[in-house]
């Protein structure tokens, strides 16, 4: 299939431990990663004319308004500016909407945007502080306030369905800070063993502490123009082969309440997202050089692999464990930038990041020869989403 759009320009800030970017705001760090980016595509700021969002405003201090970037940045006029709905599961999905924006014609520049500033609100306790209704009674009413706890549950299914064990998890924890380690732009570098996992403190049997992400602030932008235009720009253009955002109604309902087939329940909720996906860019999981998966809890990606194809259901954590998602020896090298795990969690963005890193040739860990990268939002609550970049 012929892209329709490419990725032209990265820009990051430095990425912090939670409430370290203070006395820096929130608007700051999103405007230094938007110019970060015009540079790195060699376009003048002013030339930016669609902002596309994901979780817009949900975590942060005070969210980023579209207007008082471009007052800041001098951007006289935008035809585009919108979000996906859900949290860190549209983070690859706000690569789809960007695109089409410019299929649409309604921009030619547009730049994905996320920031985070957890001075005010931390993910771990985005539960807890939601009012009560009658949705949230199905999960508040037994105790369930954090993310984590979900994750526990799911996790905990898939070791009772197929005899994963916790080993899988700790080594995908492992493998990811083996390649922080690496990275200069990660937060947690400081390699970890076997022995230190099952040393962790446990917060939701059967997730420790180092099966969670890291709470962090920062900001990533990404700008995407048509292949076209791309062309004439400063860096080698990233191809868009397929984005998709959405997800199956069972899934929906599995992550928060729990209330669906085994089948579902145990999975990373995106196999109808890697159908859809693979099927628009007429690629398939043998074709993918590198993996970066949504890692907000160490089980969800030994079941995004199963989801994605990369091993038969129910056997994830086998896969895992023999070192298939290694960065040096594996099959199919995950998170080759530590993921939010060690890096940074800016709501899953800096997947794509990496994707288009590892594409240009530019990555701190770059991988040999790679062609198709595949970036993962969620799973959390839909929608899900992925994109597949390609060379």
């Amino acid at each position: 299939m012929t892209a329709r759009s490419a990725i032209v320009g990265i820009g990051t800030t430095t990425y912090y431990a939670r409430g370290q970017s203070w006395p820096r705001t929130l608007h700051e760090m999103a405007c230094e990663a938007i110019v970060l980016a015009a540079k790195d595509a060699g376009l003048p700021v002013q030339a930016i004319d669609g902002f596309a969002y994901f979780a817009a405003g949900a975590y942060s201090a005070d969210g980023v308004d579209t207007g008082r970037v471009m007052e800041s940045l001098g951007i006289k006029e935008i035809g585009f500016s919108a979000g996906v709905t859900g949290g860190g599961g549209g983070s690859a999905g706000a690569v789809g909407l960007a695109q089409a924006a410019i299929v649409n014609g309604d921009s030619k520049y547009v730049v994905v945007v996320q920031a985070l500033q957890q001075a005010k609100t931390r993910f771990g306790a985005a539960f807890a502080n939601m009012q009560p209704s009658p949705d949230n009674s199905f999960f508040r009413a037994p105790g369930l306030t954090a993310p984590g706890q979900f994750a526990a549950l799911i996790a905990r299914r898939h070791m009772h369905e197929y005899g994963t064990r916790r080993e899988a998890f700790a080594e995908v924890a492992i493998s990811s800070r083996l390649n922080a380690s690496t990275n200069p732009s990660a937060v947690m570098r400081q390699p970890i063993t076997l022995d230190d996992y099952f040393s962790a403190r446990m917060l939701a049997d059967p997730l420790c502490r180092l099966d969670y992400c890291l709470e962090s602030d920062g900001a990533v932008a990404i700008i995407l123009t048509s292949p076209e235009r791309a062309a004439d720009l400063a860096q080698k253009p990233v191809q868009v082969a397929a984005a998709v955002h959405g997800g199956a109604g069972e899934w929906g309902r599995a992550f928060m309440w729990g209330n669906t087939a085994d089948a579902v329940f145990a999975s990373s909720g995106h196999r109808w997202i890697a159908e859809r996906l693979y099927g628009k860019a007429g690629l398939g999981p043998r074709d993918v050089d590198v993996a970066l998966l949504y890692d907000h809890f160490s089980p969800l990606v030994v079941m995004q692999l199963e989801d994605f194809g990369f091993c038969p259901i129910g056997e994830g954590g086998p896969f895992v464990e023999q070192g298939s998602i290694r960065l040096k020896g594996g099959s199919i090298p995950v998170n080759t930038h530590g993921g939010n795990h060690s890096e940074a969690y800016i709501l899953g963005i800096t997947h794509v990041v990496e994707g288009a890193r590892q594409i240009r040739g530019t990555a701190a860990n770059q991988l040999a020869d790679v062609s198709v990268a595949l970036a993962t939002g969620g799973p959390g609550p839909l929608p899900l989403s992925a994109v597949l970049l390609t060379a």
